[in-house]
């Protein structure tokens, strides 16, 4: 019985299911919060994460690495390297297991000059104590409950029941009713008392406040009274049976009657009649008492989506002696709220829901908090920073800095910089104890990767005996038919569909447009002008070009070039409003009908979009697109045709060209022509930016006409002059502006997506050749093929070195920088495993090509934009650039699965040598490819543990994007020990494996952007839902597989 529980426990079956329920498990724990604001939720918690039987299949995985170790005598210096990895992943686990039942985490909230050595848990707690007559000693016991924790959501059943007894006498508390984000407010009740409400909002947020007839309130140090004079206070009177109200205040003030907009005055100590639904202004204070008083009681409630609360409510029945009252507990995490009393059969029973306290063994004092925040912008932070002193228990002291990737480390507490107040004057700072549990994770990590790298060189290891059975396969290849299908889809796939813009604006205008553009040279001396866009510098040149693509899906315009246009634009406002240039989506001919043009109508004017009485036509439909969190596609259009009308009007109005630095402003603001009046630009600065642009205007038209741009670019050069006298802090030097007009100009990755496309097909009509015939010139022509790809990698790769240039941070931080990436890291693996396969490079030729085209579609952006603070990190470089470059020979491994199965359904008698020689070649590859991946995946999500633990304090967190990573290596784990499973050994069902586990990529990558919540958000960009495409294209692989398994079986299984 013993054998045969440690055969099955030690299994190598066990291993393959355990990767599979695993990944399985993960992926619902994302799937059920993909309609939450966040990820993980105490609904995924409860439900998947924490659940005993989510962490017994880590302890399983345990005792199943533990028992393989001893089963495959890995003690030995030829499975050293594999030894390692499974000691690193029993690491791991391990310190899982300690960080989540001896470490903890919490937050510190100082205010400047404050000192502190309290921290907030990060979960919420249940405390009670009970008070009642009993005496020992003279002293009344207390009984204080054990703090319960509390991780409730809505869609829980979250039932729980506490039995005590106090004196002999049984009390029992019991779980009744959780509302998140709730508030006190009136519950209205006609036989309750009667309240009077009043809304305030002295801080600019509104506020509710209800004070019962007959008492009085202080609200924001201002006594209010209804019923009950006082003296100096604003007093309320309420007759109950006239329905009368008058107002006798301590203050004078004004009002105005909201409904007619009428004005009156409030005369101090005078009784004058109250106006209801008027807002009034007295004692440096707004008020509005919008209702008469209703009858009730204060009680908790929903809290409303105007008035949204952080705060959660927890509501108890408290039984003892047969009575029952209800206890109604507001707080939750980040709270501390002051106990709540209930009195039950001669029992005080006080309870708190909120966060615990736990005290430091030192303090905090914060000095200093600051945030810096980007160019220009008001609400867009660069970095912030605490500087604060941390005070020893021995009276000792020490400056430190915390900051975003610095931590503080004290006494096995390590202090992250989460955030900060709203008025910058306080900071929050996350705080994490859990010194054992990360020493024994990071230990895990380090031989992880030791080991994972040591594979790939070491030579008793899986790749090095693939590498070694590679080198014994035939290199001739004879793929024919198999060569001639990819080279057929090829074709198919790389078709595009090539955009023909039919203008519809009339002649008259046309001509006006070309008759006044400016030379082509003149235009790019001025757009090396540097503008300020949201918080980035960028040369004009930069920001043309950005602009016309997003409004009309193209960087020219009838001949003339992007800097033409925005010039144009910007001095031709009136014209161009008729143009018809803003793109609409085709396919969408709801919008054509709102707007009142044809359908096929590509693109529409400006002035298309306002009726008669100018009122904008999309404005009815744009409510219900932005007030949902889910908008349809119809939805998404009118959104998008907003944006493109909302930028477009900007560059006519001219707010939008900010090129004038404001001289020593703190935030590097720069201002366009239409902001000077507002700015704090003064004496000769202001006279000079008020008439630098006029003046240069009207010396275009002069200049066209003489073709002489001396005076123009004499007022170029002041402007220039300006913009490096007073902005010169941000100004990127002339070097770099030249090379982003280059970059732009050359537009090397969206070039290189049909010259991939081109080469691709050209080498495999060589290889096609060859096999026909094989001689010098054709085996030249492939060879030339393999060069001239080649260099296109190395302009793939000056590329990437110039967006780093330029951008001033690693090239892989949005979306469209991270694919471009990704078809970088597929031509280096395979160009790398393909130096012994000609049908690898052009596979791979092939694979750069699709990808590069997606990264070039409307639904990704390729602005090269600032960093969020959390992405200015090292960290991220290393954790990014290997995780990314990851789905290069995943994507490669796809493709080569998909040539094998196409191979075999080719495969025939008279061929079959031939081709069972290509498969294995074929399939080899693929599993070095995959292991590199898989490598490299693994690496980098671990990397990025570290990360995220060195920037906010969490080396795991189930975030969506880690989750799906770790269920992509998962996955592929599993293909990988496939061949160790009885069963699922064979080279047709590894293939399918290889395809089809590169839909947990295309998740990890695109899914968790676009579908899931967490704290990648930063890293998406605008993509249709789900693309139809994607459904063609995964009925074709599966018909694939189900026709390529009939000839798989026919020429190669084995019968009888």
């Amino acid at each position: 019985m013993q054998k045969k529980l440690a055969s099955i426990i030690f299994s190598t079956r066990l291993t393959a299911t355990l990767f599979i329920v695993f990944a399985i498990a993960m992926a619902v724990g994302t799937l059920v919060d993909a309609s939450s604001e966040t990820s993980p939720t105490p609904y995924s918690r409860a439900l998947i994460y924490n659940a005993w039987w989510f962490e017994a299949i880590m302890g399983l995985f345990v005792v199943n690495f533990l028992g393989n170790i001893v089963r495959f005598k890995m003690f030995s210096k030829e499975k050293a390297t594999t030894l390692v990895i499974h000691l690193s992943f029993i690491l791991i686990l391990v310190g899982a297991f300690v960080t989540r039942y001896i470490g903890y985490e919490g937050v510190m909230q100082i205010n400047e000059g404050d000192t502190s050595n309290e921290i907030l848990s990060e979960f919420a707690y249940l405390n009670v104590f009970i008070d009642g007559d009993y005496v020992i000693d003279g002293q009344q016991q207390r009984l204080k409950l054990a703090p319960k924790k509390m991780d409730l959501s809505q869609r829980l059943s979250n039932h729980f029941s506490i039995s005590k007894t106090y004196n002999q006498t049984p009390v029992t508390i019991t779980y009744k009713d959780f509302i998140k984000g709730a508030t006190k407010g009136m519950i209205e009740d006609p036989g309750g008392e009667g309240y009077l409400k009043i809304v305030e909002a002295g801080d600019g947020t509104r506020h509710d406040h209800y004070v019962k007839v007959g008492e009085v309130s202080n609200i924001h140090n201002i006594l209010f009274a209804v019923n009950k004079p006082t003296k100096g206070a604003i007093n309320i009177f309420y007759d109950e049976q006239s329905q009368e109200y008058q107002i006798q205040s301590s203050f004078a003030g004004e009002y105005m009657r909201m409904a007619d907009q009428q004005k009156g005055i409030v005369i101090k100590d005078s009784l004058q009649n109250l106006q209801l639904r008027s807002l009034y202004q007295m004692a440096a204070m707004a008020f509005v008492i919008p209702d008469p008083v209703v009858n009730g009681r204060m009680g908790i409630i929903k809290a409303t989506k105007d008035a949204p609360a952080v705060t959660n409510a927890l509501i108890l029945n408290v039984s003892s002696g047969g009575q029952t009252k209800t206890l109604e507990l507001l707080g939750g995490r980040g709270s501390t709220p002051s106990p709540v009393k209930v009195d039950v059969n001669g029992l005080e029973v006080y309870a708190t829901y909120g966060s615990k306290t736990i005290e430091l063994p030192f303090s905090i004092t914060l000095n200093d908090f600051i945030a810096e925040k980007y160019p220009g912008t008001e609400k867009s932070y660069k970095s912030f920073k605490s500087k604060v002193t941390v005070n020893n228990a021995d009276g000792t002291f020490q400056e430190e800095e915390i900051f975003m990737n610095n931590v503080l480390d004290k006494e096995g507490f390590r202090f992250f910089q989460s955030g900060f107040q709203p008025d910058e004057k306080g900071t929050i700072l996350a705080v994490n104890h859990d010194m054992w549990g990360t020493w024994i994770t990071y230990i895990g990590y380090f031989l992880l990767y030791f080991g994972l790298m040591a594979i790939l060189f070491d030579r008793n290891s899986r790749f090095g005996n693939l590498k070694k059975y590679l080198e014994k396969i035939k290199k001739k290849k004879k793929l024919l038919a198999c060569l001639a299908m990819l080279f057929m889809s090829t074709v198919a796939v790389s078709q595009t569909d090539n955009h023909q813009h039919v203008t519809t604006i009339n002649t008259q205008i046309d001509s006006l447009i070309n008759a006044n553009a400016v030379s082509k040279e003149h235009a790019a001396a001025f757009a090396r002008l540097v503008i300020q866009d949201n918080g980035r510098m960028k040369p004009i040149s930069t920001f043309a070009s950005e602009l016309i693509r997003k409004v009309s899906g193209s960087d020219t315009y009838n001949g003339l070039d992007a800097n033409q246009v925005f010039m144009s634009v910007t001095q031709f406002p009136r014209l161009w409003s008729q143009v018809p240039i803003i793109k609409l989506k085709r396919g969408n001919d709801s919008i054509r009908d709102i707007v009142g043009v044809p359908k096929g109508t590509k693109t529409i004017a400006l002035i298309d979009l306002f009726d008669k009485d100018v009122n904008f036509k999309l404005d009815p439909y744009l409510e219900a697109a932005t007030s949902t969190n889910t908008p349809n596609q119809f939805q998404k259009d009118f959104i998008k045709a907003y944006e493109s009308y909302y930028i477009f009007n900007q560059a006519l109005g001219g707010s939008i060209l900010k090129i004038f630095p404001v001289p020593a402003d703190p935030g590097n603001k720069w201002v366009s022509y239409p902001e000077l009046n507002e700015s704090a630009i003064k004496g000769q600065d202001s006279m000079f930016t008020k008439t630098a642009l006029p003046l240069y205007f009207n010396s275009l038209s002069a200049a066209k006409a003489s073709n002489d741009y001396t005076k123009p670019n004499e007022i170029l050069s002041l402007i220039r002059a300006y913009q490096k006298k007073h902005g010169s802090e941000v100004l990127p030097s002339d070097s770099k502006i030249s090379a982003e007009i280059a970059y732009n100009k050359i537009n090397i990755f969206n070039r290189l997506f049909r010259y991939f496309t081109l080469f691709g097909v050209l080498m495999f009509i060589g290889i096609i050749i060859q096999i026909f015939k094989e001689g010098p010139l054709v085996n030249g022509f492939v060879k030339v093929c393999k060069i001239v790809i080649w260099s296109f990698f190395i302009a793939m790769t000056l590329g990437l070195i110039a967006r780093w240039y330029i951008s001033g941070h690693a090239p892989w931080t949005d979306a469209y920088e991270s694919i471009i990436y990704v078809a970088w890291a597929t031509v280096f693996f395979g160009l790398a495993f393909g130096r012994k396969s000609d049908l690898t490079v052009a596979s791979t030729a092939f694979v750069a090509a699709i990808i590069l085209w997606v990264a070039n579609q409307n639904w990704l952006d390729p602005a090269i934009s600032t960093l969020v603070p959390v992405l200015d990190s090292y960290w991220l470089m290393i954790h990014v650039a290997v995780i990314v470059a990851s789905y290069g020979p995943f994507t490669l491994g796809m493709i080569l699965g998909v040539t094998v199965l196409i191979l075999m359904i080719l495969t025939n008698s008279a061929n079959k040598a031939k081709m069972d020689l290509n498969i294995k070649e074929l399939t080899t590859i693929n599993e070095l490819a995959l292991t590199v991946g898989l490598v490299m995946l693994t690496i980098g999500n671990f990397l990025g543990g570290q990360w995220a633990n060195e920037s906010w304090g969490r080396y795991w967190g189930w975030d969506p994007k880690e989750t799906w990573a770790l269920i992509s290596i998962m996955i592929y784990a599993f293909v990988i020990h496939m061949r160790l499973v009885p069963g699922l050994r064979g080279k047709w069902i590894y293939n399918v494996a290889s395809i089809a586990a590169y839909g947990s990529i295309m998740m990890t990558y695109f899914g968790v952007n676009f579908y899931l919540t967490g704290l990648h958000s930063y890293a998406s960009g605008d993509v249709p839902v789900t693309p139809s495409f994607v459904y063609y294209l995964v009925a074709f692989l599966v018909v694939l597989a189900i026709v390529s398994y009939l000839f798989y079986k026919k020429q190669y299984m084995k019968k009888g």
